[in-house]
């Protein structure tokens, strides 16, 4: 029989370091002759990325050794890293972001070592011409980190200089050839357009030199986003854009033509945050594998039809998806596992994992359960999200007593939840703390008008779905309203912070790596990265003619007015959203009566990756949230709070 004991106070098989060896995963799979390769990344080893292959009869090696970290940081996100090109493997390395090449084991530099002051960055790389490979260089020009200039260029394979093969737009994919070398294809675009709202897919003619004629436009606009491309034929590329409003798979001809091969109001596509990500990959026949919201599928343009394949797998990964004899692999996952290498028989139906699962995955009794619901707001409009209730076979709550509830909101603005396995999540439910985690107006994977529900509405329409779930839950008796918090990160923690300052509907708040002064990340102050410098501008309004509205959304304005208390987490070498927004917010807390608490990482950028900040992190929440909403957590150290 469970045992009756009070939510937050379950002993639970999950822990925080089960949490940070799950924290890894593979990600940029491609074939490379009949094996499938792809980077793996390693919080054990200090967030390391590694390259590594599948080998015959099952396991995994290294195809370079440490201490290579197979990871850029191109638009700071970073984009593919890798590429074999015949016997050569190159490779972008994370600590001087230099692009490499492997021949046999032995690795030299392709790419000049960059002074000091140029913060030279190559991403996306792809085989090129005959002994070279193709990329975007991202140059530092200035001391502003708005001072960008990008440009595609060819780096040979045997050494030299890098030869610029188009510049004149702020941001580009790298370029990709045709089967017969006669012409290359790329997406660009500019500020203050984010990839998702609009690029341009261009084609250029190529001589005999490799020099790039001039390019003209075959798709895309300033409303019409394309987000991957690839070669059919010499004349014909297939490509994702959304001219009716959903990402769906088009063929574009050399002479202008553009034919959507199955309309459907579905996303076959989504937010470009890294160069190189993909959503499909052409089977032949006419039919091509596709990632939908759903997960995989198979489009037939005979049909005009897009079937699911494998719906156990419903969360992919997009950073790849390769086909292989027979099928398909990717990275995928779903409710009760977590995301592995896997390769699927489209034919046949079924699917193999090539990696394993996590050595220490505790039972699926232990595991949470995702129930996908829809919410209303208060506009009438539909708001998506996958509540995940307590779930802990050995324990029941009290009777009358309704758990804790965590409001989980994602980064972007422009990204999105889904029902994979976190054992974040099941960290918390896991010990009975409810879980819901929120895709509002803005939030991929519903189209382009759910997307714009958020055009200069950001603190508004977020902050107001997640209050409107919030509550919806309170009032069905599945929550306890006066134990409410919310959690986020980046985007997710500006709308964490924006709740808990200009909202009383919750009792605690967990802001991790967050934007909290919108007037000072971009507009005036510049404090942020070129690629989002003027992503506000379609989520807040122009600046400065909407600089009143930049304050009166920003956190850091309604600081004195903390609904309850607010655990913040930094990563000290975030470029995205630098720790001087968290230090200006958490200085202004002295001596205010609000109890507070500040966690700062070193060697942490970004989101986090190491072990060790994983699980302090992880902890230090969970005794957040014992202090706030009452209960025990002596599994844990007890977190020291200001005020």
């Amino acid at each position: 029989m469970p045992q009756i004991s009070a939510y937050g106070t379950w002993t639970s098989p999950v822990s925080a370091a089960d949490v940070a060896a799950a924290g890894g995963g593979a990600q940029w799979p491609a074939t490379v002759g009949d094996e499938l390769w792809w980077a793996e990344a390693r919080p054990a080893e200090g967030g390391r990325v590694a390259l590594v292959r599948a080998v015959p009869g099952g396991g995994v090696e290294d195809v370079v050794p440490a201490p290579w970290n197979v990871r850029n940081r191109v638009h700071e996100y970073g984009g593919r890293p890798w590429v074999a090109i015949g016997a050569v493997v190159v490779f972008t390395h994370w600590a001087d972001q230099r692009v490499y090449a492997s021949v046999a084991g032995e690795v030299t530099p392709l790419t000049p070592e960059p002074a000091e002051s140029q913060g030279v960055r190559y991403s996306d790389l792809r085989a090129g011409r005959a002994g070279e490979v193709w990329a975007v260089r991202e140059r530092s020009t200035g001391p502003r980190r708005t001072d960008i200039s990008r440009e595609l260029v060819a780096i040979p394979l045997a050494g030299g200089a890098e030869r610029v093969l188009v510049e004149g737009h702020r941001f580009f994919t790298a370029p990709q050839l045709s089967p017969d070398g006669a012409h290359a294809a790329w997406l660009a675009w500019d500020h203050p357009a984010m990839p998702w709202d609009g690029t341009e897919l261009f084609v250029a003619p190529v001589d005999g030199d490799g020099v790039f004629g001039e390019a003209r436009v075959l798709a895309g606009g300033i409303d019409v986003a394309v987000c991957q491309l690839e070669w059919e034929t010499p004349d014909r590329l297939l490509a994702l854009l959304d001219p009716d409003g959903w990402w769906n798979l088009h063929r574009v001809g050399l002479d202008g033509s553009v034919v959507n091969l199955a309309p459907v109001e579905q996303e076959i596509g989504g937010a470009m945050w890294k160069l190189g990500a993909s959503w499909f990959a052409p089977l032949g026949g006419g039919r091509h594998a596709v990632l939908t919201e759903d997960g995989l599928a198979v489009l037939d343009e005979h049909a005009g039809s897009v079937t699911p394949v494998v719906p156990e797998l419903s969360v992919w990964s997009t950073s790849g998806l390769a086909a292989v004899p027979g099928g398909v692999a990717g990275i995928a996952g779903g409710a009760d596992r977590e995301s592995a290498v896997v390769r699927v028989d489209l034919e046949a139906g079924t699917w193999t994992a090539l990696t394993p699962q996590p050595a220490d995955l505790p039972s699926s009794d232990y595991l949470p359960m995702p129930q996908e619901r829809v919410f209303t707001a208060a506009d009438g409009s539909r708001i998506p999200a996958f509540v995940f209730a307590p779930r802990n076979p050995d324990f029941t709550g009290p009777e009358g007593e309704r758990p804790p509830f965590l409001v989980h909101v994602h980064g972007g603005p422009t990204g999105r939840s889904d029902a994979a396995l976190d054992l974040t999540i099941a960290y918390f439910t896991s010990r009975g703390i409810g879980v819901v985690a929120v895709n509002y107006g803005g939030s991929t994977g519903y189209g382009r008008a759910f997307r714009e529900r958020l055009r200069e509405q950001w603190g508004v329409v977020d902050v107001g779905d997640c209050v409107a779930v919030a509550e919806a839950l309170v009032a069905e008796g599945a929550a306890d309203g006066a134990r409410l918090g919310i959690r986020g990160g980046s985007a997710g923690g500006f709308t964490s912070a924006a709740s808990i300052t200009m909202t009383r509907t919750y009792a605690a708040a967990t802001v991790k790596f967050p934007i909290l002064d919108l007037a000072t990340w971009t507009g005036a102050g510049g404090e942020t990265h070129d690629f989002e410098s003027q992503y506000l501008v379609g989520l807040v309004g122009p600046y400065p003619e909407t600089e009143q509205r930049y304050r009166e959304r920003s956190p850091i304005t309604h600081a004195g007015s903390l609904a309850g208390p607010v655990l913040f987490l930094q990563g000290l070498e975030d470029q995205i959203c630098p720790p001087e927004q968290a230090d200006r917010f958490v200085a202004g807390l002295a001596g205010s009566g609000v109890d507070h608490a500040y966690l700062r990482f070193p060697g942490e950028q970004h989101g986090f990756r190491r072990a060790e900040t994983i699980v302090t992190a992880l902890e230090a929440e969970l005794s957040f949230y014992g202090q706030v909403f009452g209960f025990a957590t002596p599994d844990v150290a007890k977190l020291e709070l200001s005020r």
